[in-house]
């Protein structure tokens, strides 16, 4: 009998419902290619959550994400929201659902494909092999901190948040990113501002003391702004990088523009192991894109190759839906922010039809 998956499909606002549907293109794809089924079911978060139910998060759809192998996301956010009250606007349900479902780990490849170089800003002699795993800390630190908020001292208004983490917490993140690391190439940077913050000192001491369980992995730390100015300068140098939730955030953005757009960067939330984890393009919802047919789909299909590979132990068709986007590349395909000269512009429908189409076709030379 065929395996069945459940997967929780939240399209979410803006270009998240477009963007998901070519991910689910791919996914049926593989469906009919591979022999394995997918059942597919939908819930609301963000905007479209407070537009139908009035909070950013549902009941219903936190009760069918945790009775999910996965979930699938879109995108969140949009600008018609921003007048609300920060505790309720779509940005929440986010968070929520992360806090939720213990979701404490972000992995974000930032890989440049040959067929891509030309589409970064930086010179191809830096780029060109680019290949670096992002593991950021995504249920504590700063966006979680409490006391948090906005009161009045002496006569005005004084912003706060806490960045905080807890022993447990830096320990869990960093003894994942060192087994990522040693399936790779078996180098780890850890980013902090232990110069500075009394929370990265405590961050530093615990990869310390972890590093010396995996002696075959070279570890080296790294203050957050030199980090940011190396991975510009010698993106090369890194290959497992695990940082905060925070940091995290920004240089996963800024290594995202080393492929030259944020497009093209996948990211996974795990969990522990058996709990469900999340899939998402790392980009935002691109409210001024929605039902344009523009934005480009390969982060969010890359997503779903994650999730087979990390949820459901689907090496093989992962690979499939890698190969299948390389080849589409290489046939010289392109949306607009990575379009160049002498490629053919396609929108975001076409894009997804050409990986799927190309995951059936294939005749992959897979391990």
């Amino acid at each position: 009998m065929t395996k069945s998956y459940r997967i929780a499909v939240l399209p979410g606002d803006g270009i998240g419902p477009e963007i998901v549907e070519q991910g689910l293109k791919v996914l049926r794809a593989v469906s009919e290619k591979f022999g394995v089924g997918f059942e597919f079911n939908e819930g609301l978060i963000g905007g479209a959550a407070i537009d139908a139910q009035g909070v950013p998060l549902p009941d219903s759809t936190l009760k069918l994400a945790k009775n999910s192998d996965a979930v699938y996301l879109g995108a969140i956010g949009d600008w018609k929201y921003d007048t609300l009250d920060p505790a309720i606007r779509p940005e929440r349900g986010l968070l929520k659902i992360r806090k939720e479902l213990n979701l404490f780990a972000n992995l974000r490849p930032a890989v440049v494909y040959d067929d891509l170089v030309s589409s970064s800003t930086l010179k191809e002699e830096a780029v060109k092999g680019v290949d670096i795993m992002i593991v950021r800390e995504l249920t504590s630190g700063i966006y979680f901190g409490e006391p948090k908020g906005i009161e009045e001292r002496d006569g005005e208004q004084v912003g706060f948040n806490n960045m905080i983490y807890k022993e447990s917490e830096i320990e869990r993140i960093v003894r994942l990113a060192f087994d990522i690391a040693v399936k790779r190439r078996k180098k780890l940077c850890s980013v902090d501002k232990a110069n500075v913050l009394d929370v990265s000192r405590l961050w530093r001491e615990v990869v310390e003391r972890i590093a010396k369980d995996y002696p075959e992995v070279e570890v080296n730390h790294m203050y957050v702004d030199n980090a940011a100015m190396q991975l510009i300068r010698n993106p090369k140098q890194f290959d497992v990088v695990v940082t905060g939730n925070m940091f995290g955030d920004i240089l996963s953005d800024e290594a995202s523009m080393l492929t030259g757009s944020l497009g093209m960067l996948a990211s996974a939330s795990l969990t522990v192991q058996g709990g469900t984890a999340m899939y998402e393009p790392s980009h935002g919802s691109a409210p001024k894109y929605k039902g344009l047919d523009k934005v480009n789909p390969i982060a969010t299909i890359m997503s779903a190759a994650m999730m087979l590979k990390y949820s459901f132990n689907m090496d093989k068709e992962a690979d499939a839906i890698e190969q299948a986007v390389k080849q589409v590349l290489q046939d010289g395909y392109r949306t607009y922010d990575i379009m160049s000269e002498a490629k053919t512009l396609v929108g975001t429908s076409q894009m997804g039809d050409l990986v799927a189409n190309k995951v059936r076709e294939m005749n992959f030379a897979l391990s």
